[in-house]
């Protein structure tokens, strides 16, 4: 039996709970509105699966039911969960993603076996407390970000990844799908992009300054029917899929495949293969027509997948050199009237703005694109600190804060020499539930800009799931907290209650068989010994 205290993340208010409650147990029933038929059958595959119960469709006015019900009087997102000794469980929900962030709920009050895919205790009857839960989320955008491009997940691993963010209440799955060391996503028009471009022949072994190769190539993509199936599965669960196609830097895989897509007047780019290293390649697309088109065709078949608002074209770490030393480029400029090359990224990114605007769809991009002029319209993911965030908030654009130094889960969790591959600042559990998205310069009708916030995951160093498993956990718990509740002021907040909640919640963990990070730090066999990283001493910059 699990109390109010032990749910991740916090809800707003309970009322309750007392002893006496709910069975479920065999002659339990469902009962679900029009509008509630995925929660519904969410609730049969999984929940019920766990507790091996049938959760057979019943009249609403059964005596032992679980009944699923939207509410308008509620926020889309917002759920009550109602627990009545004698009567039964009510979810209803402001929406059809309200009544699945309830059941969410009520998974965790049936206890860890809940989170198992069979029945482990054959038989038991689970009880819950008497007891209403309301609840609703703080921000409407509760991302994670993957990266697939530096170490390739596959599709099996990015649905639980789904179902592990289902599982803590985030909306919104950032997809990073190409950069220098892969391309990702099938395009049909450009099959070179994943015959050539999704695999390297080999791979640096810990921080790019490590002398350390797996000599053996990596690669993988996905076809496009996986991708029809992962925005599917996503849906499902009220997750959006956020696409990431970098513009115009991490773009050498794209080259290797297409090399006039390069500066060819500047360098040999029949030459360049996919990058087996990391850092930040020289190597950009050039800014030429035909790359432009050749992008136009990506992003049309990208259209056709991802239904979301929003797609991301990076915009981020695009060296300039190539363009200062490209005829082409300087020519380029002098024809557009721009002033730098800096203009030239900004007039780049700002084409592709106009042309997702002119579909129906956003362009978001990393916090560079403010250089040389931001697009009409265009949503700013600010990584480099607060400081993107806020010039963009107040000039009036909207933000996903995911600044580096609080929830980058790349970096290290601790500063023990056990660590593995420790990179970036020593970001704790405890430094990611007192992280604040929105910025204390920021006024009323500018913090309203801030959409929400994301967690991101960047896997140079990260070879499989269960290293990403670490990275994540437990720090996204704390994370879909900030994301979801309302909490104080991060000074103020309970972070030793946290801890607590977190007791129950490592068993809900371990039923999902995820490889986190123990509280007393690392097991032998998540360590990477001699593995070299890149660890910052001292706290991270406050901005």
């Amino acid at each position: 039996m699990t109390s109010e205290t032990d749910l991740i993340p916090a809800p707003r208010s309970v009322e309750g709970p007392m002893r006496c409650g709910v069975l479920l147990d065999e002659d339990t029933t469902l009962w679900a509105a029009p509008g509630t038929e995925g929660t519904e059958r969410w609730l049969r595959a999984t929940v019920g699966a766990a507790a091996g119960v049938p959760l057979r469709s019943g009249p609403e006015d059964a005596g032992n039911a679980v009944r699923l019900h939207l509410d308008d009087s509620l926020e889309p997102e917002a759920y009550r969960l109602s627990v009545i000794a004698n009567w039964g469980v009510e979810i209803r929900g402001g929406g059809p993603a309200g009544v699945f962030w309830g059941a969410q709920t009520l998974r965790q009050l049936l206890g860890p076996e809940a989170f198992r895919r069979a029945p482990v205790r054959p038989g038991i009857r689970y009880g819950i407390p008497h007891q209403v839960i309301e609840d609703s989320p703080r921000f409407p955008w509760r991302g994670l970000m993957l990266d697939v491009a530096r170490h390739f997940t596959p599709k099996d691993g990015v649905l639980r990844y789904l179902d592990l963010m289902a599982a803590h209440k985030l909306n919104v799955f950032h997809f990073h799908l190409t950069d220098d060391q892969g391309w990702r996503l099938r395009i049909e028009r450009y099959p070179r992009l994943t015959e050539v471009g999704s695999w390297r022949t080999r791979t640096k072994f810990g921080h790019r300054a490590s002398p350390l190769w797996e000599e053996k190539p990596h690669g993988g993509y996905y076809t496009q029917d996986d991708i029809r199936e992962i925005v599917a599965y996503a849906a499902e669960r009220h997750i959006t899929v956020v696409p990431e196609i970098d513009v115009p830097g991490h773009s050498q895989a794209a080259v290797a495949a297409y090399p006039e897509l390069g500066n060819t007047d500047v360098i040999d780019t029949t030459a360049l293969s996919v990058w087996d290293s990391w850092g930040i390649s020289p190597n950009v697309l050039a800014p030429t027509d035909n790359t432009l088109r050749f992008y136009e065709g990506v992003f049309e078949e990208v259209l056709e997948l991802f239904p979301s608002e929003f797609i991301h074209v990076g915009g981020d770490e695009c060296p300039k050199d190539q363009w200062r030393a490209s005829p082409a480029a300087q020519a380029r400029i002098k024809e557009l009237g721009l002033a730098d090359e800096d203009a030239l990224q900004s007039w780049f990114i700002g084409h592709f703005a106009k042309w997702l605007s002119a579909r129906g769809r956003r362009l978001i991009g990393w916090d560079e694109i403010l250089e040389g002029g931001i697009a009409e319209g265009a949503a700013v993911s600010s990584w480099r600190g607060y400081g993107g965030g806020i010039a963009a908030a107040r000039a009036g654009h909207d933000v996903v804060m995911c600044p580096e130094q609080y929830v980058y889960l790349d970096h290290r969790q601790a500063g023990g020499a056990d660590e593995p591959v420790p990179i970036g600042y020593v970001r704790t559990l405890e430094d990611v539930y007192r992280f604040e998205p929105v910025p204390v310069e920021l006024d009323e009708s500018q913090a309203r800009r801030i959409l929400g916030t994301q967690a991101n995951v960047w896997t140079e160093v990260m070879e499989d799931h269960a290293r990403v498993d670490y990275q994540a956990f437990p720090r996204l718990a704390a994370f879909a907290e900030v994301a979801w509740s309302a909490l104080p002021a991060p000074g103020e907040r309970d972070f030793a209650g946290f801890e607590r909640r977190m007791a129950a919640h490592y068993r809900r963990l371990d039923a999902l068989g995820v490889a986190y990070r123990p509280p007393a730090g690392p097991l032998p066999w998540q360590q990477r010994p001699g593995v070299p990283g890149r660890p910052l001493d001292g706290p991270p910059p406050a901005r």
